[in-house]
């Protein structure tokens, strides 16, 4: 099952895996992140559930910019540590194309650490998603 985690108790249950992807946070910025991101920048999170218990979590947000037009912008896409390989990633970011799709939206984007080649892996073997730019980043 997937859900769309809207109040502060699913954020923080989501947390639990997303602090996998985003060790530098804690609850307290999380929670505060969440909340200014859904307000300002229309950012969902999506848990998907194994029975009773998440095992993937992802946040994304719909955007509109000259370079990809009217897309969805994969800011966050997790599985827990223990599950992986089970295809649930692939689950997830199916749901978003799903849920871009049907909306409207031309495109799904994301951005991936240099390191996480699994993750590379995954985005180009497995959903066919292409290279086709570099992130930069200058810390203020």
């Amino acid at each position: 099952m997937i859900k769309e985690m809207n109040t502060k108790d699913e954020w923080l249950e989501a947390f639990q895996v997303m602090k996998e992807l985003r060790p530098h946070l804690d609850e307290k910025n999380f929670l505060e992140l969440v909340k200014e991101a859904q307000e300002k920048d229309m950012y969902r999170i999506y848990a998907l559930y194994e029975g009773d218990t998440i095992v993937a979590v992802t946040g994304f947000k719909p955007m509109i910019t000259l370079y990809n037009g009217r897309s969805v912008w994969v800011c966050d896409l997790v599985t827990s540590e223990k599950h992986r390989s089970k295809g649930y990633g692939k689950e997830l970011l199916s749901f978003i194309e799903e849920w871009a799709r049907n909306r409207g939206y031309e495109s799904v984007a994301l951005s991936s650490g240099l390191q996480r080649k699994d993750a590379h892996r995954f985005y180009e073997g497995k959903m066919s998603y292409q290279r086709v730019s570099y992130s930069f980043k200058k810390e203020l």
